[in-house]
């Protein structure tokens, strides 16, 4: 399960170490990308700027999108992505704190595949990231890339 790359786009380093001590717990050692904020994760995808010697071809096996993010927020980021025919079909799940029901509609209506609230208590979020990572890496069966 360890060719999957995973792009964690999180501005919180709290959040960012949680995470990928619950991947870790949960067995799941896939390489983690992580981008501290939604310019960086653009970058990232279009293999633009510091990312600029990888290949754009080379995209994640779903991306973890936080909401609240600095310089290019969130809801931004997955506009961009869906706008980008490379990048239309890439897994996105906003995994965020936010509740606020317009946060959960317009992730949706962006394009979003899942919206995950992050759990207060770390048991619920090792269980939460758990499922996540047994579904998105190995269940879903993703689109082809685009040619």
């Amino acid at each position: 399960m360890n060719d999957k790359t995973i792009l964690l786009v999180e501005d919180n380093p709290d959040d960012v170490e949680l995470t990928i001590r619950a991947l870790k717990k949960n067995n799941i050692a896939n390489e983690v990308i992580v981008t501290r904020d939604g310019e960086e994760a653009l970058d990232y995808l279009a293999a633009t700027g510091k990312y600029a010697d990888r290949s754009p071809a080379d995209l994640p096996q779903v991306v973890l999108l936080d909401l609240k993010l600095p310089k290019v927020s969130g809801l931004e980021v997955l506009r961009a992505v869906r706008a980008d025919p490379r990048t239309r079909l890439l897994p996105i799940v906003v995994l965020t704190s936010s509740s606020e029901e317009p946060d959960i509609i317009t992730s949706y209506q962006l394009g979003a595949n899942s919206y995950i609230r992050k759990p207060v208590d770390f048991n619920q979020f090792l269980e939460a990231v758990r499922q996540l990572g047994l579904y998105w890496l190995v269940l879903n069966q993703t689109a082809p890339a685009n040619r």
